[in-house]
């Protein structure tokens, strides 16, 4: 029987390759440039070690992925306002937005990398479901949202990471500008965008 790795080796190796992963992804010119032997060179692993601690690119992406969101998620469920649960939805849900955008900004080939690698829908995807029924769950709190399901999608999708490129990347909107725009339409969806005087 193989001797196995001692957990600290599994546990730097992993660490090595998220690294290598997060270096790589943010550098390339696209995503899809990104392969498993390239990761597993820049970590100074083999690919066998990525594909046993990730079982695919998918896996790997998503593990960095949470890995990188995971302040954002901790300031969701235990921050403190305007992230956190004790925000009243209409400081929350434009929080949350906004913090999502400013993620996807900072790490847009990742995301992108992400976003395209179901073979499925990515409004099944797991991040996704998370994001839509907290928004969702908020939205049902504001008056007049009623079920708050389609709303929850029409807001996430101004966080898209192929938009997120698209405004930032391709058309050079400047990241002040996307928040704020951001920021308008949440209101206009909230009821809450206040008419100039």
């Amino acid at each position: 029987m193989p001797e196995r790795k001692p957990r600290k080796d599994a546990v730097r190796n992993r660490a090595a390759v998220l690294e290598a992963a997060d270096a790589l992804f943010a550098r390339c010119d696209s995503p899809d440039d990104v392969t498993m032997a390239d990761i597993a060179a820049e970590a100074g692993v083999g690919k066998g070690t990525l594909f046993r601690a990730f079982g695919d690119r998918v896996g790997l992406i998503r593990a960095l992925y949470e890995a990188r969101l995971e302040p954002v998620e901790e300031a969701v469920t235990s921050g403190p306002p305007p992230l956190g649960p004790s925000a009243p939805p209409h400081l929350r849900v434009p929080a949350l937005l906004d913090a999502l955008l400013c993620f996807k900004l900072d790490n847009r080939h990742l995301a992108l990398a992400l976003e395209g690698t179901g073979s499925d829908s990515p409004y099944g995807a797991a991040h996704y479901e998370r994001w839509h029924a907290l928004l969702r769950g908020l939205l049902e709190q504001v008056p007049g949202h009623g079920d708050g399901g389609f709303a929850a999608h029409a807001l996430l999708a101004a966080t898209r990471a192929d938009l997120v490129e698209h405004l930032a990347g391709r058309e050079s909107v400047p990241r002040d500008r996307l928040r704020a725009q951001l920021a308008d339409f949440t209101a206009g969806v909230l009821g809450t965008r206040r008419e100039p005087a």
